[in-house]
């Protein structure tokens, strides 16, 4: 049911928000999705339909209205394009406008670190033309010197990477670029981000099957399961998936999410209405151990959307080094050279699958994963290896860990209950 429209909405841009035009039992107005704002003269909301039903084009229709009333530009009613109204863009209007249409909270978080150091310099006036190579220099070299701060405050022990700073490099040539594919302003980007592929040492640590297990011995001990549970349940989804972190805090069984298919025992990693990325999320056949689990889920699998602290706590606990080497995406690497290991060549292409690195056509993509055979070896040799860490960590991966079977492995300076 279409909710009232609030302040809120659907989506959001400046002052204005979209929502469905509701009365108060509930029931619908119009059929089409409208436009809101709040009339300071007429000290009252008014509402503006979009003439659609369909979101996203009701999306853009908002983006549209809030930046024509903000004075920053005017859509040409031929072709939509924005015209330039302006000598000087500003930067922090591109970072905004960028931002309202793209709606991707990481790609946010990049570019509000560049808000940071405009705000850091005062150059909250400066126009997308004024930020050549200099200006990058300047905001690689602030941006290095600033600790990594999670949203719950706290701050991580290694320094920024690169990598990290370079990717708001990337964002923000990205955001200027569209102003210019826009019309906004003349020239594309004056600077030439630095790719991060040449930024990146690739990580060269694996776990064994003996160290993944001592990980969920850790994790499920059962006189800190409630404290552990998120990190119990990432390491299952991890070793399960092969899945990347934030496709793992984002797997839910919801209904409306379409990830959970219990019938075929599919795993769709990708949500409906998410468009995929360069880090592409694929559809995987469950191991049956971990399909017991969704089947038993009501909801987000793993319950909180940062897995970090726990994780770092859990690395220093187990003596590992806090060299980059050892984050949460070690899981992910270290089942992918098991697996590499242990299959023949000629099945390595499933691997490659697992991991998004690679995927069927567009039409097979639909109907392959329902196959018996689709992925099967790896699927098998998954299943293999989840029983071997079961059997060196009893309890593992049982859903409710009831404490009689599970065992903590010892581990020479490990304190497995500590807080």
């Amino acid at each position: 049911m279409p909710r009232r429209a609030t302040a809120k909405g659907l989506h959001h841009s400046g002052r204005f928000w979209l929502d469905w035009d509701a009365r108060a039992d509930g029931s619908l107005r119009s059929p089409y999705l409208a436009i809101f704002w709040y009339d300071t003269a007429a000290r009252r909301t008014r509402s503006l339909s979009t003439g659609t039903a369909d979101v996203e084009a009701a999306r853009i229709q908002l983006i549209k209205k809030d930046l024509t009333e903000s004075g920053i530009g005017a859509f040409c009613p031929t072709c939509g394009q924005k015209v330039e109204a302006q000598s000087g863009y500003g930067l922090c209007d591109a970072i905004r406008d960028y931002l309202a249409i793209k709606d991707d909270k990481i790609l946010a978080a990049r570019l509000d670190h560049v808000l940071d150091y405009v705000e850091h310099i005062g150059a909250q006036a400066a126009r997308c033309s004024d930020i050549g190579e200099d200006w990058i220099a300047g905001f690689r070299a602030w941006s290095l010197a600033q600790p990594v701060v999670f949203t719950s405050g706290r701050v991580r022990d290694e320094p920024r990477a690169f990598s990290t700073t370079e990717n708001s490099v990337i964002a923000l040539a990205a955001a200027i670029n569209k102003a210019k594919s826009r019309g906004q302003i003349a020239d594309p980007a004056m600077f030439r981000p630095i790719q991060t592929k040449e930024l990146n040492n690739t990580p060269q640590v694996r776990l064994t099957v003996a160290e993944i297990a001592r990980a969920f011995a850790y994790a499920a001990d059962p006189r800190m399961k409630v404290r552990r549970r998120s990190l119990h349940r990432y390491l299952i989804a991890a070793v399960s998936t092969l899945a990347r972190p934030d496709a793992i805090v984002d797997l839910s069984t919801t209904p409306a999410r379409a990830q959970w298919n219990s019938d075929a025992k599919v795993i769709s990693l990708n949500q409906k209405g998410r468009r995929q990325t360069k880090k592409y999320r694929p559809i995987l056949p469950a191991p049956w151990q971990f399909a017991l689990h969704l089947d038993a889920c009501d909801g987000f699998y793993v319950p909180v959307k940062d897995i970090t602290g726990a994780w770092e706590t859990m690395r220093d606990s187990l003596g590992w080094p806090s060299d980059g080497q050892y984050g949460p995406k070690l899981i992910r690497r270290s089942m992918a050279k098991l697996l590499r290991d242990r299959l023949p060549k000629r099945d390595w292409p499933e691997i490659e699958m697992m991991l998004g690195h690679d995927k069927f056509d567009q039409t097979s993509d639909i109907y392959a994963p329902f196959d018996p055979d689709y992925l099967a070896a790896a699927k098998a040799e998954v299943e293999r290896i989840i029983g071997e860490i079961e059997s060196l960590a009893p309890g593992a991966f049982h859903r409710s860990n009831t404490g009689d079977g599970a065992v903590v492995i010892p581990m020479k300076g490990v304190n497995y209950a500590a807080k």
